[in-house]
């Protein structure tokens, strides 16, 4: 159903410079510490990064992989020369599936007896986030800030033969909504498989990226959402028939846009239809989209590093085919 016109929400200008040192309402001197994934993911900073993991090699000749730390700086030198004079803060970083060795002089100690230095690490992936609260606007009653990022998983390189091939790399700008830090992405300012060589190529990459971004249509889209609702029936309908999708013969599946959450994330989903604070239903039973699509963003939170955003832009896309069919535009099996 189509909602009433409601009294507009405040928005801003994008790209509002402010004098250094002016706070914006919300934010802090650094990154939200409310973690924009969770999964099994643990924070690590910069510093980190650079002084205590070790890099990756290809098992035939011994030469380096684009580390992580380099992955991080070239994207904040990019930020920092393409939105100059905006409020940057520092990477929030997340990683997971820590690969540990030692050095070779403790091949023999038991592990319990190996001192600091004798031990090493790295992680096999790595989400980081960087912040632009100068650049924000209001969805719903919620700030969105710009935010631009990426995720490095060594598992999708072929570490096992030569220097040559390209890494893979995943590339995003969007908006992280303050509220929940959910980051909201849509597919033109996400690259899923960016397979580069050199910092060079990759630095080339995140400046392509962020000049094809279209942000204000993006944040159209996203206040559109909040004009349209499901009733608790129409709900109802929708998560059943997602959770039917998942076991479709392959066949019928093709005929239907794709939905990559299993029933786990559903669960998330019905269970925050109930008791989410910000994006719960209203006394009626009904829910805006906007609220919808909030809470598959926030349930896809939970999925491994390499797979979120992937889930985080599904949402999206689903979310824009629910507005399609409400609004009369298209049909949609997933309503019907």
């Amino acid at each position: 159903m189509r909602l009433s016109p409601a009294t507009p929400t405040p928005t801003t200008n994008l790209h509002i410079v402010r004098e250094p040192g002016t706070q914006v309402p919300g934010s802090s001197a650094s990154s939200t510490s409310r973690a924009f994934i969770e999964a099994n993911t643990i924070v690590v900073t910069p510093e980190e990064i650079r002084r205590d993991h070790i890099i990756p090699v290809y098992a035939r000749d011994n030469e380096p992989l684009i580390s992580q730390g380099d992955f991080i700086q070239v994207a904040e030198e990019v930020v920092y020369d393409v939105f100059r004079g905006e409020r940057i803060l520092e990477p929030q970083i997340r990683v997971s599936h820590p690969i540990k060795g030692r050095i070779p002089e403790a091949r023999n100690k038991p592990a319990n007896q190996l001192e600091d230095h004798e031990r090493t690490i790295y992680y096999e992936r790595l989400a980081f986030c960087i912040e632009l609260p100068s650049i924000y606007d209001y969805v719903g009653g919620n700030q969105l800030s710009l935010v631009v990022g990426g995720v490095k998983a060594y598992n999708l390189d072929n570490v096992s033969g030569r220097r040559g091939s390209a890494e893979h790399f995943k590339l995003f700008i969007g908006f992280q909504n303050l509220v929940c830090t959910n980051l909201c992405v849509r597919t033109d300012g996400y690259i899923g498989d960016l397979r580069v060589g050199s910092l060079d190529q990759l630095r080339a990459a995140v400046y392509q990226l962020i000049s094809s971004y279209e942000q204000h249509r993006h944040l159209r889209q996203m206040q559109a959402l909040t004009e349209y609702a499901l009733t608790e029936h129409q709900f109802a309908q929708l998560i059943g028939r997602c959770r039917m999708y998942q076991h479709l013969p392959a066949a019928a599946r093709q005929q239907i846009p794709a939905l990559l959450y299993g029933d786990q994330q559903l669960g998330t989903v019905c269970r925050d239809y109930y008791r989410d604070e910000r994006f719960c239903r209203d006394d009626n039973g009904n829910i805006n989209l906007w609220r919808l699509y909030n809470l598959f963003t926030n349930a896809c939170k939970s999925t491994y590093v390499d797979q979120f955003l992937d889930r985080s832009i599904n949402a999206l896309d689903f979310t824009l085919q629910v507005q399609d069919a409400v609004e009369g535009r298209a049909t949609s099996w997933y309503l019907s």
